[in-house]
């Protein structure tokens, strides 16, 4: 063990004094007297306190040479003297230093939960902001790829690792400056392992917790990311197309001075684009099926939504070839006929009597509708992403029946 040099006189008393102001907060008041020597006020030169002041100075030499077995032995020096003294008022420093060399060392994950325990134990501590930016900075180490160590080699993944770090901020600090950031990231790392339901509630609680932070703009854009990732990779889902919409709508309401609102705008375009090759798809479908009427319609919407487009130039030539082949009257939709007051008489007493069955406190017997009350088909899905489809030829299955078409003119 490495053997402190032995100081007299006034050197002893200087170098004392200078340990103890650094050891003890500036709340409490160091006394020298020639007879009992350095003392805190209120201690009554407790001997254990003087061991933990002896302890500190140690940890403090060995630090000061920072080789590996040094920074080893500090540690457990710290840990000793929480466990042996834990009533001095060293053990918030003993804690943050345990924490901050282990940070040193790379013993990340240690150093969290160090850090961690600092700010439980001691949540008044004067160093408790840098604490839990000290706390930020290891989670997104871990949430920029830092390994877990396996029996002192780094190995595992670190994303598991990572949420769980910056779910640790907000639980210890929920009200500190780095609450909105951690919250924010929390929505990265799910970002990063498609969990984008769970990505989207992070993002949200930003907004929601945090409206005047700098950090909320750029989380309710990430909403929309999200949202337009999800429809043009997953399932090309016009709810979340429809979603993703209004969150970049809401964006460019509430933060139009962002830097990133000509990317939400270009976002919104292009939207819009997938909405008109939707509908010029659908278009296509009907045309192939020889549904000319309602083909007609969706060429139609797609030279309303864009008329400059590609999509909608090929729309409009085809509604000129259509109308040269059959005729302008013959492509009209019907008008929509007019209910008898029989029919709406029946119609109204259905309608009654669905209102009566869906009440959660009914009891009654079931209720089905008359044999002349059927409701009327269903719109069918349509495939209009397979190439597979095509004009139905003689001896083919015959096409799908023509849904109720919008009641609206070419």
């Amino acid at each position: 063990m490495r053997k402190l040099k032995v100081l007299s006189g006034p050197c002893l008393a200087l170098v004392a004094g200078v340990l103890l102001s650094e050891a003890f907060p500036a709340t409490a008041a160091l006394i020298y007297t020639s007879k009992d020597g350095w003392s805190v006020e209120g201690s009554g030169n407790n001997p254990s306190e003087a061991s933990a002041v002896e302890q500190m100075a140690k940890i403090e030499e060995l630090e000061s040479n920072p080789t590996p077995a040094n920074l080893e032995s500090a540690t457990l020096a710290c840990k000793t003297l929480v466990k042996k003294f834990p009533d001095s008022a060293l053990v918030p420093k003993a804690r943050l230093k345990a924490a901050q060399i282990l940070e040193r060392r790379g013993e990340f994950e240690d150093s969290y939960e160090a850090y961690q325990s600092y700010l439980t134990q001691h949540p008044e501590g004067s160093d408790f902001s840098a604490a839990v930016e000290s706390m930020f900075r290891i989670a997104k180490l871990f949430m920029d790829g830092q390994k877990r160590k396996i029996f002192g080699v780094p190995l595992a993944p670190s994303m598991e690792k990572a949420q769980e770090m910056f779910g640790g901020i907000l639980k210890v600090a929920p009200y500190s400056k780095w609450a909105p950031l951690a919250q924010f990231h929390q929505g990265q790392v799910f970002e990063r392992q498609k969990r984008d339901p769970e990505a989207i509630a992070a993002y949200r609680a930003v907004v929601s917790r945090h409206a005047t932070d700098e950090i909320a703009d750029d989380a309710l854009y990430q909403i929309g990311y999200v949202l337009l990732r999800e429809f043009r990779e997953g399932s090309h889902d016009r709810a979340a197309a429809d979603k993703a919409r209004e969150a970049f709508e809401e964006f460019l309401n509430r933060y139009p001075d962002s830097e990133k609102v000509a990317q939400a705008r270009e976002n919104l375009e292009s939207l819009k684009v997938g909405d008109v090759k939707t509908q010029l798809e659908v278009a296509k479908f009907y045309d192939r099926t020889k549904s000319y009427k309602a083909a007609v319609i969706y060429y139609n919407d797609v030279l309303k939504a864009q008329p400059s487009s590609p999509e909608a130039t090929y729309a409009k030539n085809r509604i000129s070839e259509l109308r040269q082949q059959f005729g302008e009257d013959s492509l009209r939709s019907a008008p929509e006929k007019a209910e008898t007051g029989e029919k709406v008489s029946l119609r109204k007493k259905l309608q009654a009597r669905i209102n009566t069955i869906s009440r959660p406190d009914y009891v009654g017997p079931p209720v089905s509708a008359p044999a002349d009350e059927v409701a009327p088909p269903k719109r069918p899905k349509l495939r209009t992403s397979s190439p597979d489809i095509g004009p139905v030829t003689p001896g083919s299955e015959p096409p799908l029946p023509e849904p109720e078409l919008p009641k609206r003119n070419p």
